[in-house]
């Protein structure tokens, strides 16, 4: 059973990855070691799909950190799960393969897919398996530093360079861009080498002249030197899901907008806050749940500012992030949050004060919980 299952999840991410690039996985080894009845350490196998995890990621989106337990059910549940969705696409691109006689396509979990009486090619089934495989791709960004400007304030002097974000393949209508100086760009690399030295190792980093810095033909040198360099680190997809390279985007301006709210500036935290999240949409493809304190943050700025309606919409799309993750800090407040907003509206809440009672039952929770607000105003304290 093992060997079948591992046969059919190396067979799938050749078909994801093509072939001659398939990446590196534990997850065979664990599975076949699991079943077999081998015992290394828990928190070895659990290191080594975490580590994969973060790596490849999971076509789903789902976090590994937010899904296992430190035990051999959460382990080998967490495995399975993986293993078995692999399993389940291999058998999809075999009946696929081995039935020439398919007419039609027909819809199954979301995905069209060929059915029993199709009639399909092969080049109309590898031009099915390619937009299967298309779909999986995390959406490809773009860099853009189109402009710079130098600001003196006696005695210093530096150059902030404009950086733009777009979303490659299709047109953005959310286009955002944030300012950086050299020394952010400084700051990022040094932090990415303390976990990615290997990966930097023949990267080189743009550096400064010993004189004429702000000559235009050196700032324009250098701006084009960033773009390259920001683009290369995305290309990693160890690094660009690293919390550094997130940071380097999103901190500064998160940081302000927190400051603001926690001063009753609501209005400016909102504006902040809103290109924040267009943002972090963009970067955190493989995780999206990574933008919950943001949407969170949202929330509590349109509540404060009287847009309960607002604020009903961004809490419900946090939640919706949350769907698989009961344990996620920010989650009973939410819910206790979009409780009262829900009646406030006039909203039918059993749902939610069901989810809400199971989550505490299961956690045992007996004292007070903080506030979603609580938890807010203490992200981004000095």
């Amino acid at each position: 059973m093992c060997g079948t299952l591992a046969q059919a999840e190396e067979r799938a991410l050749i078909s994801f990855y093509g072939s001659g690039s398939v990446p590196s996985s534990p997850l065979m080894e664990v599975e076949t070691a699991w079943c077999t009845g081998s015992d290394p350490p828990r928190q070895d196998l659990l290191a080594q799909l975490q580590q994969w995890w973060l790596r490849e990621g999971d076509p789903d989106g789902v976090t590994m950190g937010d899904s296992l337990n430190n035990d051999q059910a959460g382990l080998s549940a967490a495995v399975s799960s993986c293993v078995s969705r692999l399993s389940l696409e291999e058998k999809q691109a075999e009946a696929a393969s081995a039935s020439p006689q398919r007419q039609h396509w027909t819809a199954l979990d979301g995905d069209v897919s060929p059915s029993s009486s199709s009639s399909m090619t092969t080049k109309e089934l590898q031009e099915y398996w390619r937009a299967v495989k298309s779909q999986r791709k995390p959406v490809k960004l773009l860099f853009e530093i189109p402009s710079t400007r130098t600001v003196e304030h006696y005695p210093s002097r530096y150059v902030v360079y404009k950086i733009v974000i777009i979303k490659s393949g299709s047109y953005d209508d959310k286009k955002v861009s944030i300012e950086r100086r050299y020394t952010d760009f400084e700051r990022l690399h040094q932090n990415l080498l303390k976990d990615f030295s290997e990966e930097l190792e023949d990267l080189l980093f743009p550096r400064k002249r010993m004189t004429c810095n702000f000559t235009q033909e050196n700032i324009n040198e250098r701006r084009m030197a960033f773009q390259e360099y920001l683009g290369t680190l995305y290309g990693m997809k160890c690094i660009r899901r690293s919390e550094a390279f997130m940071a380097f985007f999103t901190h500064p301006e998160l940081k302000q907008a927190h400051g603001c709210l926690r001063g009753g500036q609501y209005v400016k935290a909102l504006g902040l806050l809103v290109q924040i999240n267009i943002l972090q949409e963009k970067l955190t493809q493989h995780s999206p749940a990574l933008r919950v304190p943001t949407l969170c943050a949202l929330l509590v700025c349109h509540k404060d500012l009287e847009d309960i309606t607002s604020a009903c919409q961004v809490g419900e799309e946090a939640l919706s992030l949350l769907a698989r993750n009961k344990r996620h800090r920010y989650k009973c407040a939410l819910l206790d949050t979009l409780v009262d907003l829900g009646y406030e509206l006039g909203h039918d809440v059993t749902h939610l004060q069901d989810e809400l009672s199971e989550i505490k039952e299961a956690q045992k929770m007996q004292t007070a919980q903080l506030s979603l607000k609580e938890l807010v105003v203490q992200e981004f304290v000095d």
